[in-house]
């Protein structure tokens, strides 16, 4: 399996164009909203507690995620978890109020994502590998903490594979 570095490098590949990098800022946790969201329902109970596929998904992620780096999986079990409870908040609306919800914040989430694909002139990492889907958010999370002056080490490893943005 891959490690952190190979992981948001090859996805970084995909990402050089700050234009893109910013669409994805906005665009990622909307389509992760719309997905949690969507998945909220069915719920079943298995030993007293209710499960969701939403949850399922984000239970899956954030093994992934701790699979990784544990600093990062702290910050992912932050970030995806109040995307979780945006998504109980938009579950616990009216079928019709949802599911329209849901599906118009998977769509300006996408179109944002391929706005931003435009200014790079390259198709989407998910494209060539689905883990993509997953490392996306770890991917935005990465570079806002470059932007920030953090982990300056692992920032420099992926511009040495996948070059600097511009």
């Amino acid at each position: 399996m891959k490690n952190l570095t190979e992981h948001l490098s090859q996805y970084a590949q995909y990402h050089r164009d700050e234009r893109n990098i910013l669409t994805h800022y906005a665009g990622i946790p909307l389509i992760i909203i719309a997905v949690f969201g969507l998945l909220y329902w069915p719920l079943f109970s298995l030993a007293g507690l209710t499960i969701t596929p939403s949850l399922v998904l984000f239970i899956a992620a954030m093994a992934f995620y701790l699979r990784l780096d544990l600093r990062f999986a702290v910050v992912m079990l932050l970030f995806s978890g109040t995307c979780l409870l945006l998504a109980a908040q938009l579950a616990s609306l009216s079928l019709w109020l949802w599911l329209g919800s849901s599906i118009a914040l998977f769509v300006v989430g996408w179109l944002l994502q391929f706005v931003g694909h435009y200014f790079e002139g390259k198709k989407p990492a998910f494209v060539d590998d689905i883990i993509g889907l997953f490392v996306g958010p770890l991917f935005i999370v990465a570079e806002l903490s470059f932007k920030l002056g953090l982990r300056k080490p692992l920032q420099q490893d992926i511009e040495q594979i996948a070059g600097k943005t511009h």
